[in-house]
């Protein structure tokens, strides 16, 4: 019921759809009684549209997430484990073209391969369902695992989780298959802007992992000045920073984490 609901809200809570409407109800208002109103409402909603996409508002949402958790200190010693979070795979178009789609955050397949190939004794579990509502096809994690094979992760070092559709789903799935010990070190591989709410949710089910942000999508405090070249961009990129920011505080009110904004512990993980 949690997944329904928040697909639900999470399309309207996002900038681009939430305007979209409201820019369509405008132009609707104006062939009734209420015309005045919905031409100010459809001109609002445009103006918005652009300012969001233009102006470097989206970079000034997503940049704290993105500097939350700083790269991870590889003199701390090898891991035993890495978790990849789905996210990266276009499960669908793969079924569809019979071939492996990625998406813009490719870095979370390629990093954790990197990891594989810099430590030779250490485990990847991918972690990821399918997360749509609506359209059904292939399961990331079958995906996933196809990928690792062909860039050459022996398949016994792989473990694939493939019921998670969300991130809370991950962390819970993932710590009752890999059941880690206490001595163990394991590190998590997620998009920069979305490793605060997935630290929490693996805090909050018990599970010590180490952030292994990737995927960045700033160059830092310059791009608080850096206008897009585009609305759509500028949109996507607004979009992305919402979604992650409403859901720390969905997730802070549901009790999925225990923090509004998790950060690194005063050890650093």
């Amino acid at each position: 019921m949690f997944f329904i609901a928040s697909k639900l809200l999470g399309f309207f809570a996002l900038p681009s759809n939430l305007l979209i409407s409201l820019a369509l109800l405008g132009l609707l208002l104006t062939a009734t009684a209420w015309s005045r109103a919905g031409r100010r409402l459809l001109a609002a909603s445009l103006l918005l549209i652009a300012l969001l996409g233009l102006s470097p508002l989206g970079n000034a949402l997503i940049l704290p997430l993105e500097d939350r958790f700083p790269p991870w200190d590889p003199t701390r010693g090898a891991p035993d484990g890495v978790v990849v979070l789905g996210g990266a795979v276009d499960e669908i178009v793969s079924q569809a073209r019979g071939d492996l789609a990625l998406n813009e955050a490719a870095e979370r397949m390629t990093a954790a391969v990197a990891l594989a190939r810099r430590y030779p004794a250490v485990r990847i579990v991918f972690s990821g369902g399918s997360g749509h509502l609506l359209l059904h096809g292939g399961n990331e994690a079958e995906v996933a695992v196809r990928l690792f094979e062909s860039l050459g992760v022996a398949p016994e070092r792989i473990t694939a989780e493939d019921r998670s559709r969300t991130t809370a789903e991950n962390a819970a799935f993932t710590r009752d298959l890999v059941q880690p010990k206490p001595s163990e070190r394991w590190l998590l591989v997620t998009s920069a802007h979305h490793m605060p709410r997935a630290m929490g949710v693996f805090r909050r089910v018990g599970f010590a992992v180490e952030p292994y942000p990737v995927d960045w999508r700033t160059r830092g405090p310059a791009d608080l000045a850096r206008p897009f070249s585009s609305v759509a961009d500028g949109l996507r990129r607004t979009d992305v920073a919402m979604r992650e920011w409403i859901g720390l505080l969905a997730y802070r009110l549901t009790g999925r984490t225990s923090e509004l904004f998790p950060g690194p512990l005063p050890s650093g993980n």
